[in-house]
């Protein structure tokens, strides 16, 4: 039987054997609840994992690659995602919480947008200037503000950039209020709608990312929030990229003209959006987005010393990522990625292929020693299953700590089994399971 998880004959297939094996088809890595994924994606059972040399992935899909060096960053807090792809790029204590300071003003954007998209907010709704939102983000708190004055109404387009643009404290505490009645509230959406988005462990205590200690981010998950504004709301996206707000106040002769804090702006390297972020207690951080040559990319930083380090820093991670990955094939259109094991269906497994040819994005530079092949499903998969189905991901890591995930589909239909042969797999997997309870007590035990 074929351990690997890959079809006989695959280019994954041959290069495992002469590589490193591990996790048997269908094996799970953990009983009970599931454990959480650093990489981003959904935690599921593994069908296999093979290990590579690169020397030897090299010869066989892909020319020689390039000689760069590791990247390496002043930023304690940083991750870099391709966008098309969700591909980790690089990271470095991406899932360590810490203030997110105003780039938590994501998330009051992103409950406003769906408000928005769901109807229940309109660009035109004006909401009150109460003292609180005067007096504790407007101009006598001394904070970045967008000097919405004391009773006046300010309507949800120019909230919207007074947050994107001027990063107001005023207007988000504005919104908060008109949207939910209070600060307290408006936080417990902001916390459900990260819940819903696949944010599992960030925090907010408020609208304006003002010191708070519920106030709570991994510079992974702002990542995530930032690409799912760009994919989700691409009509509201540009205001995030609007150099410039020139707001007139309705008891003020001459508007105040706004500009945009984002550095990456101005630097020609493509950049649209986001949000940049400080406190004294969490440092200069920043998420960016920028897109060149069709492909875009989505940075986070946080933690640094000043201004300037938060905008240099974040443009040479950007730089980095477009010069130092390449595209490759890793497998046929026609190939046979691997196969998962299948519950109840005529037959045990289902063999695996992907949309077409299967490309991932890979280094060019040799810190990536090893590159390891996993076909990762929740598993044992339950029949029927019908031919195209999506049943599993192939995630690919490099040595550099970089992650791709690719979707895997049913390359064959699968029907329900007999009764006869559901109750036989019932068995099976309960005996499986049982014996890797037992495996993991006794390794614990020797530990």
């Amino acid at each position: 039987m074929n351990t690997s998880g890959f079809a006989p004959g695959s280019q994954a297939e041959q290069l495992a054997s002469s590589a490193t094996c591990a996790s048997p088809s269908g094996s799970s890595r953990s009983s009970g609840t599931k454990p959480k994924s650093r990489d981003g994606w959904s935690p599921a059972q593994t069908s296999a994992v093979v290990t590579l040399v690169l020397g030897l992935l090299l010869t066989t899909i892909a020319p020689a690659w390039a000689q760069t060096k590791p990247f390496i960053t002043k930023a304690p807090y940083a991750i870099l995602i391709d966008d098309a792809t969700g591909a980790i790029l690089f990271q470095k204590e991406a899932d360590t919480l810490t203030p997110p300071a105003s780039m938590s003003k994501l998330m009051t954007l992103a409950v406003m947008f769906r408000a928005l998209r769901e109807g229940t907010l309109k660009m035109d709704d004006t909401f009150p200037v109460s003292e609180n939102a005067w007096r504790n983000g407007g101009a006598p708190s001394g904070t970045s503000a967008m000097f919405a004055g004391l009773g006046e109404r300010i309507s949800v387009e120019d909230l919207i950039k007074g947050i994107a643009i001027q990063s107001g404290n005023d207007a988000c505490m504005i919104v908060a209020e008109g949207m939910a009645g209070s600060q307290e509230a408006f936080a417990k959406r902001m916390i459900k709608e990260a819940r819903e988005i696949g944010l599992e462990r960030s925090t907010f205590g408020n609208a304006t990312g003002l010191p708070h200690p519920d106030q709570l981010m991994s510079a992974r998950e702002i990542a995530m929030l930032s690409r799912h504004l760009i994919k989700t709301y691409p009509e509201y996206y540009p205001y995030f990229g609007k150099r410039k707000f020139p707001y007139q106040p309705p008891r003020r002769n001459r508007p105040y003209a706004f500009y945009n804090r984002n550095p990456l702006l101005s630097m020609n390297i493509g950049a649209d959006g986001l949000k940049t972020g400080h406190l004294s207690a969490s440092g200069y951080g920043l998420a960016g987005s920028t897109v060149q040559n069709g492909q875009r990319l989505i940075v986070v930083v946080n933690g640094l010393k000043s201004a300037r380090e938060r905008r240099d820093e974040a443009a040479k991670l950007i730089a980095w990522g477009y010069k130092a990955f390449d595209t490759y094939k890793v497998f046929e259109a026609s190939d046979t990625v691997g196969q998962a094991r299948v519950w109840g269906g005529e037959q045990f497994y289902v063999p695996l292929r992907g949309d077409g040819d299967v490309s991932v994005l890979l280094p060019k530079g040799t810190e990536a020693k090893r590159v390891s092949f996993e076909v990762v499903y929740d598993g044992p998969l339950k029949a029927p299953i019908k031919e195209g189905d999506q049943v599993a991901r192939l995630r690919v890591t490099t040595g550099n700590n970089s992650v791709n995930s690719v979707p895997l589909y049913a390359a064959a239909e699968v029907p329900q089994g007999s009764i006869v042969r559901r109750g036989v797999d019932s068995i099976a997997v309960l005996t499986l399971r049982w014996l890797g309870d037992k495996a993991s007590g006794i390794i614990e035990s020797v530990l």
